[in-house]
């Protein structure tokens, strides 16, 4: 027979799991012909590069005018070196910027055989590869805005409050990235206000500039809207912009699947599939 004492130190009940939905079913496809899009366009984007690659500012980027950015190689008789320039900075880069292995063969080449679409050099497949996914990209992201604004979703899910947003939050949000601290229970039902500064900042600022940069390098573009080579100060600006966007997204990729394997692969991944997120009912833990 159990005693009082026994059940008064029977251990307490486990927390209890519950799903809630973390996104809707237009976010989840919308996220995901992103990450095609996105892919795609980084690597055929790379294709185009190399056929010219070295950055400049202004309207004109000759081969001898002194450019900012730079992806070159150095012969040295049998010996080829990789270099990446920026500004009076060189370093090597031997394999994988300027110089790398293709068909057995240490070959100059901005970005490697590997990395880009199609693989071997052909400026107008590239183009067409990067120009269909372009595309693709902007329809698919004025469908996002469209129902983020609609549909409350900017409004509900990403725009900050004032206490998001104070000093002395956004530093304790900082310092429980850095300690791997993720959000636990009904905290985790929302966006913390870093995620929602960052994605704010890629959706209504990266993501503009890096479509405007692209739409001003593209002469069919220019004839009929001239006004965005003055915008963006140059089809060469332009072009440096697209480049520095680009490439911002990508360390914002980077960070973003960094997170989302460190706060839970599986369960993140499972609510980007299918909507729904698993977070520990923290009421049946008291």
């Amino acid at each position: 027979m159990t005693s009082i004492e026994q059940i008064g130190t029977a251990p307490p009940p486990p927390p209890a799991k519950i799903f809630i939905r973390r996104h809707s079913a237009l976010t989840r496809i919308t996220h995901w012909i992103n990450v095609l899009c996105l892919t795609l366009l980084l690597m055929s984007g790379m294709q185009i590069f190399n056929a010219d690659p070295q950055l400049h500012w202004g309207n004109y980027g000759a081969v001898e005018d002194p450019s900012w950015f730079e992806i070159a190689s150095n012969q040295d008789g049998d010996n080829t070196t990789g270099i990446v320039r920026i500004g009076r900075l060189s370093i090597t880069t031997t394999g994988i910027l300027g110089a790398s292995t293709a068909d057995g063969e240490m070959m100059p080449r901005a970005f490697p055989a590997w990395a880009t679409i199609p693989s071997y050099q052909d400026l107008a497949a590239g183009r067409r590869w990067h120009f269909f996914f372009a595309w693709l990209f902007v329809i698919n992201g004025l469908v996002y805005v469209a129902y983020g604004l609609i549909g409350g979703h900017f409004r509900r899910d990403l725009a900050p409050t004032a206490q998001d947003i104070a000093p002395r939050n956004i530093w304790h949000e900082i310092k429980d990235h850095a300690r791997l601290r993720f959000p636990q229970g009904e905290k985790a039902r929302r966006y913390n206000a870093l995620q929602k500064l960052t994605y704010l900042i890629v959706i209504f600022i990266l993501l503009p500039l890096m479509i405007g940069s692209g739409l001003t390098m593209s002469p069919a573009i220019d004839a009929g809207y001239p006004f965005l080579l003055d915008i963006f100060g140059g089809r060469q600006t332009a072009r440096s912009i697209h480049f520095i966007t680009a490439w911002s997204l990508v360390a914002f990729v980077v960070v973003h699947i960094a997170m989302v394997i460190l706060s839970g692969l599986w369960n993140n991944m499972r609510s980007m599939v299918t909507g729904r997120y698993a977070i520990i009912n923290e009421e049946t833990d008291r």
